[in-house]
Order: C-alpha cells, then sequence, then structure tokens
C-alpha cells in the first residue's frame, strides 16, 4: 500500500479542526490529483507555529484554489541525523546549487549558508541573492516532502566569506571543519575519531570549482576552522561536500 503523499503546511495544526492548506500545499495536492476521502502526511518544518512530528489528514473539500483538509493524529516523529549539520558552501556555477541543496537536505542538513568567495562564478547582487534564497528554500521543502523529513532546513541568503567568517566568529558549534586539498591535512573520519565528545554540532565550510584561496582558508583557520581531508581524489565542489555530510551524519 502506497504511503500517504507529505505536504508542507506551516500552520498551527491542530487534531480534529478543518484547515484550509496554504496555497503552495494546496497546488501540490491539486497537482497530485488528490480527491475528497484521500489522506495527506502534513507537517510545518521548523515554524513556530507547528508542534513538530507530522499529523495525519483527509481531504474533505476540494476547489479550483482550496483545498480543505481535516487534521487527524499526530505522531511525534522526526528524522533527523544524531548531529546538527550545518553547511557553508561557495555557490557552485549553474543548476547544481539546486542539486547540492536538494541531496544535502536528503542527508539531514540542518542550515545551509550558500557564499561568494574570490573563485566564485555566480556572483549575486541582494535582490537576486533574496530570489535565490527563496527558490533553494521551496527545493529544500520539496526534498523534506520527498524523504520524510519533518524539519526543513533553514537556507540563508547569500553572503561574502568575509562577512560571514566576522558573523560566525561566537558560534556555538564547537566542531568546525574546512574542507581543505593542502598538504598534511587530517582525513575527515580521522578528525572525528579525534574529537567524539565534540560531534553533536558541526559547521562544515566547502568552497566552490577551484576550492577557497589560500587566503581564505588561512581566515578560516583563523576562526577556528580545522582543514581535513576526503582522501587523495579531487573531487567536484558539490560531491566533496555531500561526500563530507555523508560522513558526518
Amino acid at each position: 500500500m502506497a504511503s500517504a503523499p507529505r505536504l508542507y503546511c506551516p500552520a498551527q495544526l491542530v487534531v480534529g479542526t478543518t484547515l484550509d492548506l496554504p496555497a503552495t500545499a494546496a497546488r501540490h495536492a491539486q497537482v497530485l490529483r488528490l480527491q475528497p476521502g484521500d489522506t495527506v502526511t502534513l507537517f510545518g518544518g521548523s515554524s513556530a507555529a507547528c508542534a513538530g512530528g507530522e499529523f495525519e489528514a483527509r481531504v474533505v473539500a476540494m476547489g479550483r484554489q482550496q483545498v480543505q483538509v481535516v487534521v487527524g493524529a499526530h505522531h511525534a516523529i522526526e528524522r533527523e541525523p544524531a548531529r546538527e549539520l550545518h553547511l557553508a558552501i561557495g555557490v557552485p556555477a549553474n543548476e547544481r546549487m539546486d542539486w547540492l541543496v536538494e541531496k544535502a537536505t536528503e542527508l539531514g542538513v540542518a542550515l545551509i549558508q550558500p557564499l561568494m568567495t574570490e573563485r566564485s562564478v555566480v556572483r549575486l547582487g541582494d535582490e537576486r541573492a533574496k530570489k535565490k534564497s527563496a527558490h533553494w528554500s521551496s527545493i529544500a521543502v520539496a526534498a523534506c516532502e520527498q524523504c520524510g523529513r519533518n524539519k526543513v532546513p533553514l537556507v540563508r541568503d547569500t553572503t561574502t566569506l568575509v562577512s560571514w567568517l566576522r558573523q560566525s566568529a561566537d558560534a556555538q558549534h564547537p566542531l568546525r571543519l574546512l574542507l581543505s586539498l593542502r598538504p598534511g591535512t587530517t582525513a575527515l573520519t580521522e578528525a572525528l575519531h579525534r574529537q567524539p565528545d565534540r560531534m553533536r554540532a558541526v559547521t562544515l565550510l566547502s568552497g566552490p570549482e577551484g576550492g577557497l584561496s589560500l587566503a581564505e582558508e588561512e581566515g578560516a583557520i583563523a576562526q577556528g576552522f580545522l582543514p581535513v581531508s576526503l582522501g587523495a581524489r579531487v573531487l567536484r565542489s558539490e560531491t566533496a561536500a555531500l561526500a563530507a555530510l555523508t560522513l558526518l551524519g
């Protein structure tokens, strides 16, 4: 038996109440050709109105633009990794960032910070950066609907690496890792083995195509980032970030 479709619904969900689905969720329900009587699963991500977990729901009315459901039982289910994972990534070119956001969400990342670096091909002004952030957030929502996560990762507006390092100087994450190709860098698996008591929350910094410059790496190291390696092979920027998240998760 197929599982019920999952819909992101960042609204106050109360068992037994009738609810008009938000516009995006309603469009999703219509695309799926749901009918009155069909069941869905609702989750609210990390919104303040959400109780967490997920809710059973039943469609009771389908209109051209409006979809009504009755909220059913709540299940306190979360499918998060053992560690809180934050990814700061030099934005790759073309559509690779879309793919990266989708896969990082599936792997359990809690926060994505897009960065512009010295070697970044993509350059975003303030207005375009906000539009991109909204676009990537929608990709994260869709990935959560697909993979079963009930907490949607936060996708921040794109900023420069220098600005982000300055702002994150007082960050609470005790373990800060920098993916690096510099000779003599510690293997990521070895670094984790050495610091098991500092693994509850991890910030991972990874560069764009061509990696970070030497000056940028030195700036990150000065802010407490530990250079780590994924091995002898040179991976694409998006592959390296996802491989590291897999090991960290």
